[in-house]
């Protein structure tokens, strides 16, 4: 109860995290991040007239993506401020966490998504969709280029496009498949609702098509061996719910094979579940080789045909080929084409994500901001600031910092450079001044411009690259909708805060991801959780709590009631085995 008690407690401060907070003395900027609206100020006698061309000079912001970015910075803009447009290739929004259940029937396809005009039409205000894809961004002319996924034989065309003042790109990733030959063709993808419902009817056809007479019993073990390609989050979740899906369901329709089936897990890595504590790590390898799961970690794949996997061990350079039913490729993200067209044009075509700074904007284009799987913060180094800093900081121009100095300075550091703190906590420093004890460990009363450096020279290594998941992507879609909402109130300098207290400046904290934890289900109701102040839980136990958490997390009570539904459907029924 302690563990519940202490999950709930820091649970409600997920959608209230203070991670947009304004440090406010005097208007100080040359430039600004958001222009101000150009319309007169509303007096009593205005006439309806100048109103009308008030509400007509509303900025248009266009957000592509309807995914837990856009979604979430859809939620909580104020759009009285904004004409919006959204333009999506879907008209629903998906809780992707939940797609490897939707693969083996745990949870039905429609109990995870809620149309997406169902979201907007509880704003106040008017939130134009269009569900279309998005073929081009003009930056120069400030435009978009969209293609209706409708039928081609309706009446008009199914080309527009759209004026924008500010862009908001949440477009996703796409998988990553490093260019693998074979991968395209003959590997399944978890990325979509779409996806996981076609891994469902592969799965009940590598059994239907196993019990038909005449076949030889390894064609049967062929059919029924599937392989998951890459032991992150999802690869392993998908292979723990087709584990249970099988024992628990399919083994007793289809008596005959039930010895047949095998589940193969391939990790390039050392382990499996890599980003998560080494005791989950651990635990999970454990589990899936008790329940018969085969995990062949430190493998590469150099091919897929569709019949076999050709892979290299690394140990020993060894090629190995192995016959499959199914493999689901599941390996990491990459660019979609239209993201990577974009970025040719504003001079990152040599990059492999789009970058912006830490205020989520697109470096080197104006108005435009990327956020969630389809672009990465590039992360200021201190280092490159350090001469100023060390110079705001020192008050009285003595050429030295006192600890007192360097005190009152630490914390918009911090602020302003994320990796300063992940650095004191990596060295397990309890106090910022520990930085400055010689090699002695004693502390120094002043420090000179080197020593100061010296000091900070390890900082910038602690910057890490953001995990691609859904609780990054709403973070950054609620920083971002906040920043917009007060753009009129405040004004931001094109290179961000870096006030140190005594530079007076009116500016906003960079973006700062808050981890609230990670879940890994492991099936046979047992799963794993990491959550913050190193907190690790496995069993059933976190099984209940996994459970809880993502039916909180759900969008709606739609959604939330339906998911529920089907996981006490299960429990009593089990899951369905039809194709449909």
């Amino acid at each position: 109860m302690g563990f519940f008690s202490y999950f709930n407690r820091i649970l409600p401060a997920y959608p209230a995290s203070t991670k947009l907070l304004l440090l406010c003395s005097a208007v100080y900027s040359s430039g600004s991040l958001f222009a101000y609206a150009d319309s007169p100020s509303v007096g009593k006698g205005e006439s309806n007239a100048v109103q009308n061309q008030k509400e007509t000079k509303k900025k248009r912001v266009v957000v592509l993506g309807t995914g837990w970015a856009g979604t979430s910075f859809l939620k909580d803009l104020d759009i009285s401020s904004y004409d919006v447009q959204v333009v999506s290739p879907r008209n629903y929004f998906a809780f992707t966490p939940l797609l490897p259940s939707v693969t083996c029937g745990t949870v039905e396809a429609r109990s995870i998504v809620e149309p997406v005009r169902n979201i907007i039409k509880k704003r106040n205000g008017e939130i134009k969709f269009w569900e279309a894809e998005c073929l081009k961004v003009d930056p120069t002319n400030k435009k978009v280029f969209c293609r209706s996924n409708a039928d081609a034989n309706l009446a008009g065309s199914n080309e527009f496009s759209l004026e924008y003042d500010y862009l908001v790109i949440a477009m996703g990733a796409q998988v990553n498949t490093f260019g693998t030959p074979g991968v395209v063709e003959h590997c399944h993808f978890l990325k979509e609702v779409e996806d996981a419902q076609k891994i469902r009817r592969t799965v009940i056809d590598c059994f239907e098509k196993s019990v038909l007479p005449e076949l030889t019993e390894e064609e049967r073990k062929t059919n029924l061996h599937f392989v998951i390609v890459g032991g992150g989050p999802t690869g392993v979740e998908f292979a723990a719910e087709l584990y249970d899906f099988v024992h628990e369901d399919l083994i007793k329709i289809y008596p005959s094979v039930k010895d047949l089936v095998s589940i193969s897990v391939i990790q390039s890595g050392d382990h499996i579940l890599n980003t998560f504590d080494d005791r989950i790590s651990s635990f999970a390898e454990q589990k899936f080789s008790r329940d018969g799961i085969e995990v062949l970690t430190g493998h590469r794949v150099l091919s897929v045909s569709d019949r076999m996997i050709n892979m290299k061990r690394k140990s020993n350079e060894q090629n190995i080929s192995m016959p499959h039913g199914l493999v689901v490729w599941s390996t990491g993200v990459g660019t979609r084409p239209v993201v990577k067209d974009f970025m040719e044009q504003i001079g990152q075509g040599t990059r492999r994500v789009l970058a912006t700074d830490e205020w989520l904007r697109v470096k080197g284009c104006d108005d435009v901001y990327a956020l969630g799987d389809c672009a990465t913060i590039d992360q200021r180094k201190i280092m490159e600031d350090i001469s100023a800093i060390f110079k705001a900081a020192d008050k009285d121009d003595s050429g030295t910092l006192t600890i007192e100095e360097f005190k009152d300075v630490i914390e918009d550091i911090i602020i302003r450079y994320p990796q300063v703190e992940l650095y004191l906590k990596n060295k397990h420093l309890i106090n910022v001044t520990d930085l400055l004890k010689d090699a002695d460990g004693n502390e120094i009363d002043e420090v000179d411009v080197e020593g100061f450096k010296k000091a900070l020279a390890h900082v910038d290594k602690q910057s890490k690259s953001l995990p691609a998941t859904a609780q990054v992507a709403a973070q950054q879609g609620a920083y971002l909708a906040r920043c917009f909402n007060v753009r009129e109130k405040c004004m931001l300098e094109p290179e961000g805060p870096r006030k140190f207290r005594s530079g007076g400046r009116h500016e906003f904290r960079p973006f700062q991801y808050k981890h609230f934890g990670q879940f890994a289900p492991l099936g046979g109701e047992q799963a794993a959780a990491e959550l913050p102040g190193d907190w690790v839980s496995m069993g059933r136990s976190t099984q209940w709590l996994w459970y809880s958490v993502y039916a909180s997390k759900q969008v709606s009570w739609r959604t939330r009631v339906l998911v529920v539904g089907d996981w006490s459907r299960r429990f009593v029924f089990g899951r369905d085995s039809s194709r449909i």
